[in-house]
């Protein structure tokens, strides 16, 4: 037996203090070139879409819209929609029209309507619509009354088609809830949200729009505030059809959202408001601040949007304007900045400046899409048939993915690889971005034993780690990983169960690095110590704490990750083998999808529990689209072409790995033992 002495003493782990909460400071920093850019800009676009639950897309089915009960006003028409999403899932909406023949396609705006109270029906009494004309915030008792209604009446009369559409649980939307129906494990092991359900329909909506035959697809504009700003920059971000967004009230780099509809679990994970905003560029944005989080977007939040935008010279494309007088909202001030920078960007064609003119709005009573003779249509389902409906579409997406031949594994690789990275919300560190401290070292009979403490450059992390060098050291290092921490693979009194595993590894000059990732070790012991959350935001919504911080399990394949990093950056090492004993088998499986070639093989220990079998969210083990895209299976296959040790019972193995193993002409390099022992490690390294 080795004696590896006894480990370090660690400093504190910022993972282990207070998560990352929508309310902190958040800090967008472009890169320095164009083609960072681009490469950043479909990471984060991936990223959005994953925690959507919309990689890939699902098949969008017909949207059956229904137009009816035009109510006429003097130069435009307001008309009832109602259109399905998801099948038995209906958008519901004000569609404005333009009177006359158009000559040619005209312009369309898309107007999602915020956390306004009753939303698309909102109305203000007579003594709140005088005070908001007494402070100079609306112009007219129309306007003040309506303020919804205001901006599509106005842009109808510029010449613009406008769908003015109903968030889900509000206005016509009562199919479900708006904050309810997705707040359980499985929601979260499908990716399944309420702010994926939304995003799907603004998707919808813009389809519905660009399908119009009096509608310019190439002239599509999008504006709301407030929750409808996070819609409008959302969509802006993941399609590339609007031509011109004005997110009002909204982006800042202070509070990022306070509805479930407003975040997801992974979705601002490494990225936050500012920076999705820019996922438009160099399409023209312009924002409005107030007082409120949106304060001082003008000098925190548009400088580094600029600079981005110049990268691509577009600076002139983004603009900001606060109204500190002035609390949340989207009062005619803020309307009319947006009309003029639709007038230029969408070329509509009225003269500037545009002031807005008082309207004849229409009673809320007279919006509904609904009535006796258009009732709600009979398939209309609830959170349960969406969610059913959503289950289906995934698993017929992903089921048609999977590689029967050589041919179709590169497009399942891409889409399989892209959730893993959005999952875990990492990648294989640049040799540079690690940082080492040696807390202790020794020679030991032919080994060079170091305690070290590795991170990241600047994030504060802590990962204990015992590195031993043979004096033959051949070049190859064993990042050997285990849910009970590198004692399982060194002790100082020899009584680690895997100390043969690691021994038979250093005899044949394999260096051996073992780490303790995230939340395993001897201090504090197991699942004993957990991330510090919002103990309110996280008990009514998990995406509240996982939408800003990676998971417990995500961080700990960060963390191997990290060692991967280490073990390549040394000069000497020239390839790279993994070993996962316990739950460490899955998370060394997951990091070798993001790792690739990198790592040479892997022997992983086959998980004891299926993700369908979690129940809690604050799970420890929960791997958030673990049932989407296909089980563990899925992912290991991920390893595929190159060598992959299962070790565990082999008729446990799911079917799609061994089909990828199998369309790749790698099934020489897929193999099941029943149990550890030094001669499965001496076949690993050989």
């Amino acid at each position: 037996m080795v004696d590896f002495g006894n480990p370090l003493s660690v400093r504190g782990d910022v993972r282990s203090e207070m998560a990352r909460t929508l309310d902190d400071q958040h800090e967008f920093h472009p890169p320095s070139s164009a083609v960072e850019w681009r490469e950043r800009a479909a990471r984060v676009r991936e990223q959005i879409l994953v925690a959507a639950g919309l990689w890939p897309m699902p098949k969008k089915e017909p949207l059956k819209p229904v137009i009816h009960g035009a109510v006429e006003r003097d130069s435009y028409t307001v008309e009832k929609v109602f259109f399905e999403s998801y099948p038995g899932f209906y958008v519901t909406g004000s569609l404005y029209r333009p009177k006359g023949e158009p000559t040619g396609g005209r312009p369309a705006v898309l107007c999602p309507h915020g956390h306004w109270r009753d939303g698309r029906f909102s109305e203000r009494s007579d003594s709140a619509a005088h005070e908001q004309i007494a402070l100079d915030k609306e112009k007219t008792l129309n306007g003040a009354r309506y303020h919804l209604q205001a901006r599509c009446a106005m842009l109808a009369r510029m010449g613009c088609v406008v769908f003015f559409y109903d968030m889900v649980g509000y206005a016509d939307s009562t199919q479900i809830s708006h904050s309810s129906g997705f707040g359980d494990a499985e929601a979260e092991l499908r990716l399944q949200s309420a702010f994926g359900l939304q995003m799907f329909n603004s998707i919808r909506a813009l389809d519905f729009l660009a399908s119009l035959p009096d509608v310019d697809p190439e002239r599509i504009g999008v504006t709301g505030a407030s929750g409808g700003g996070t819609q409008t920059f959302f969509l802006g971000a993941v399609d590339p059809r609007p031509r011109a967004l004005f997110p009002a009230v909204m982006v800042s780099t202070g509070m990022q959202g306070g509805c479930v509809c407003e975040n997801a679990t992974l979705l601002r994970v490494g990225t936050d408001n500012v920076e999705f905003t820019a996922l438009a560029a160099p399409r023209p944005v312009a924002m409005s601040g107030a007082n409120d989080w949106t304060i001082d977007i003008e000098t925190q939040g548009l400088p580094a949007l600029k600079k981005l935008y110049g990268l691509i010279g577009a600076a002139d494309h983004v603009h900001a304007k606060s109204f500190p007088a002035f609390e949340h909202n989207y009062n005619q001030v803020s309307r009319e900045l947006m009309y003029n920078w639709f007038q230029t960007h969408l070329a509509l064609p009225v003269p500037t400046p545009v002031t807005e003119v008082d309207f004849e709005p229409v009673p809320p009573a007279q919006l509904s899409v609904f009535n006796a003779e258009y009732p709600r249509p009979e398939e209309s389902v609830d959170a349960v048939g969406v969610r059913a409906k959503l289950t289906e579409l995934s698993d017929a997406a992903m089921e048609e993915l999977v590689p029967t031949s050589g041919e179709t594994v590169a497009r399942y690789r891409e889409v399989l690889r892209a959730a893993l990275r959005a999952i875990v919300g990492s990648e294989l560190p640049a040799k540079g971005d690690i940082e080492v401290r040696v807390a202790s070292s020794r020679d030991v009979e032919t080994f060079r034993i170091e305690w070290l403490d590795l991170a990241r450059r600047g994030s504060g992390e802590s990962i204990p780690t015992l590195w031993v060098v043979p004096e033959d050291w051949t070049g190859k290092v064993l990042v050997a990983v285990s849910d009970q921490g590198k004692g399982d693979f060194a002790s100082s009194e020899g009584s680690g169960r895997l100390q043969d595993v690691g021994v038979a590894a250093l005899v044949r000059g394999v260096a051996l690095l073992a780490p303790d990732v995230f939340l395993i070790g001897d201090e504090p012991k197991g699942e004993a110590k957990a991330i510090a959350v919002d103990e309110q935001r996280h008990e009514r919504y998990f995406g509240y704490t996982y939408g800003y911080n990676r998971t417990v399990i995500a961080n700990r394949v960060h963390d191997i990750l990290t060692s991967i990093g280490f073990a390549l950056a040394q000069e000497a090492t020239h390839s790279v083998y993994l070993v996962g004993v316990g739950h460490g088998g899955l998370w060394s499986m997951l990091a070798k999808g993001l790792a690739g070639a990198d790592v040479r093989a892997v022997v992983a220990e086959v998980p004891d529990y299926r993700f369908a079998d979690i129940t809690d969210v604050n799970d420890p083990r929960l791997l958030p689209g673990g049932l989407k895209y296909g089980g563990w299976g899925a992912f290991a296959s991920l390893s595929a072409p190159d060598a992959l040790t299962l070790v565990g019972d082999g008729d446990g193995i799911p079917a799609t790995l061994r089909q990828v193993y199998r369309s790749t002409g790698a099934e020489a390099q897929f193999h099941t033992v029943n149990d550890w022992s030094a001669d499965v490690i001496a076949e690993l390294v050989r």
